[in-house]
């Protein structure tokens, strides 16, 4: 049996715990938060001990994996000192606000010779894995340019101040929108080179960007683009398309994927499912399971989600000097 503790008892922590119990050989065996009654609340409807401070899990044999579910700028000390405990980690996106902490993360695991999988829940949807399919049987030819956007709700009941605050990580893009780039990069599987921004706050006073466009030169030539907007509305544009050599691609977290070919759409069947954010989260730890248990690669590792982020940052320079900035490698 696999021990899991969570670092965090927020909204998306309780996703997981639903998650979680789902596979097998997985049990949740503590969860920490600085509020000691959220602790005490979230271990009453999901298990586990609670605990005020998220160095207790790491003190505690029963513990295999920690689950990073903790502001933004906490992902990187916790996934370390994890790692450093010789926990495996599976962090939430983003993966740390800034490379440099990426790189830090991914070091500290491979140090330790722990798994760390970053919790890119677009990889794991059926909507995703359907195109993800298409794109791979190469029917379509290779894509040459992607459009994606989200565009929600901001002030969500489970908004905190470090949403809300630069020096914390906080902002739509960050928060959010990334998951449109997560899908875009991802289903058009080249790494992006170089990147030209523009961003504001169009709905909400705040000292970080709710409205963020982004466009993207990747490798190979190809060109994107990405909206990510935390809208005043809970009508969600949640979406992705993509323009290959030899059709289109469109996909919607809600309707599935459709593909566009000889002048018309036609619908990709079980391309969605009810629940499917659910069902993602319940194959990221499927995942991690079969790397822990069977030794098979994590999905998403450092050097993805260090890109992602890698992107961001370039994306904040390149909106605040109004010109093209060049994406970071993952070093080495």
């Amino acid at each position: 049996m696999i021990g899991v503790a969570i670092a965090g008892a927020g909204h998306f922590a309780a996703m997981h715990a639903r998650a979680l119990a789902a596979v097998p050989d997985l049990r949740l065996v503590a969860v920490a938060s600085g509020d000691p009654a959220s602790a005490a609340a979230f271990a009453a409807v999901h298990g586990g001990r609670p605990c005020e401070d998220w160095r207790q899990l790491l003190d505690d044999a029963a513990v295999d994996v920690v689950l990073v579910a903790t502001p933004h700028h906490l992902h990187a000390p916790v996934a370390i000192a994890a790692a450093q405990a010789s926990k495996h980690v599976l962090v939430e996106k983003p993966m740390a606000p800034s490379l440099a902490e990426c790189v830090a993360m991914a070091a500290a695991a491979e140090a330790a010779g722990v798994r760390l999988l970053v919790a890119h829940v677009m990889r794991f949807v059926r909507p995703c894995l359907s195109a993800r399919e298409i794109v791979a049987a190469g029917t379509l030819g290779r894509p040459l340019f992607g459009r994606s956007a989200m565009t929600k709700r901001w002030m969500e009941p489970n908004r905190r101040a470090w949403h809300l605050a630069p020096e914390t990580g906080g902002g739509m893009l960050l928060t959010a929108g990334i998951h449109a780039l997560d899908r875009l990069v991802w289903l058009m599987d080249a790494p992006v080179e170089a990147v030209a921004a523009m961003s504001g706050n169009l709905f909400h006073d705040q000292a970080v960007p709710d409205a963020d466009l982004l466009l993207l030169r990747l490798a190979g030539g190809a060109l994107a683009t990405l909206a990510s907007v935390g809208y005043r509305d809970t009508t969600m544009i949640n979406d992705t398309e993509l323009a290959c050599e030899g059709g289109s691609l469109r996909l919607d977290l809600e309707t599935g994927v459709a593909i566009g070919q000889g002048g018309r759409w036609t619908a990709l069947p079980n391309s969605t499912e009810p629940d499917w954010l659910l069902r993602g989260l319940e194959r990221e730890w499927q995942a991690m399971r079969a790397a822990i248990l069977d030794g098979t690669p994590v999905p998403v590792g450092g050097a993805e989600a260090g890109a992602l982020v890698a992107c961001i940052e370039a994306a904040r320079a390149a909106a605040a000097q109004r010109r093209e900035i060049a994406v970071p490698g993952w070093p080495g």
